[in-house]
């Protein structure tokens, strides 16, 4: 699994990216929910409701305080430098496929996307200094990341600056869920 510069794909294979994560997390979803592809629906993730992000309703790292130290993705807006370890609902599967980093410069070298409280399972790791030097500094998953329904998502950044403020690092993100539950 790598990570591709946005600069360097076609709309095309933008699209084809983000459809093949729909379609796996489609997929992924009928076998764990035990629900058709028709009660199914997808949709972007929201950082409050699907990943717990209290009073913040966007992608911000915990505060980057040292070198070389891994920081959640997701905080709250009352303890920005408290890094969250979501549990994801019984009835949602996550599909990632991207992640820009909106901070300049970009102060993050790894994206490693982890599984459970203490990380016990490494499910991907992507090299985000790859896309610093193209015109937008994103990229998409060669192939998606899922999480299944009660994983615990340690979703991780490795800070190489130290600049004692939080990363806007977004992530690209399909919650698969079955329909009604968030979209009629």
């Amino acid at each position: 699994m790598v990570i591709i510069p946005s600069d360097q794909l076609t709309l095309t294979e933008k699209a084809r990216l983000r459809r093949d994560a729909v379609e796996r997390g489609i997929d992924r979803a009928v076998v764990k929910l035990g629900a058709s592809r028709a009660e199914l629906t997808y949709r972007h993730a929201q950082n409050i409701a699907d990943f717990g992000t209290t009073g913040r309703e966007q992608w911000l790292t915990a505060t980057l305080a040292a070198v070389n130290t891994q920081y959640s993705v997701w905080t709250t807006l009352a303890a920005p430098a408290v890094g969250l370890v979501p549990q994801l609902a019984n009835n949602k599967v996550a599909v990632f496929y991207s992640v820009a980093v909106l901070t300049v410069p970009n102060p993050v070298s790894l994206l490693s996307f982890r599984l459970g409280a203490a990380a016990g399972t490494t499910k991907a790791v992507f090299d985000l200094e790859q896309i610093e030097a193209q015109l937008i500094c994103e990229g998409y998953f060669s192939l998606p990341v899922p999480y299944d329904p009660q994983d615990v998502l340690n979703v991780v950044v490795t800070s190489k600056i130290a600049t004692a403020a939080q990363a806007a690092v977004v992530l690209g993100c399909y919650i698969i869920e079955p329909v009604g539950t968030t979209i009629s």
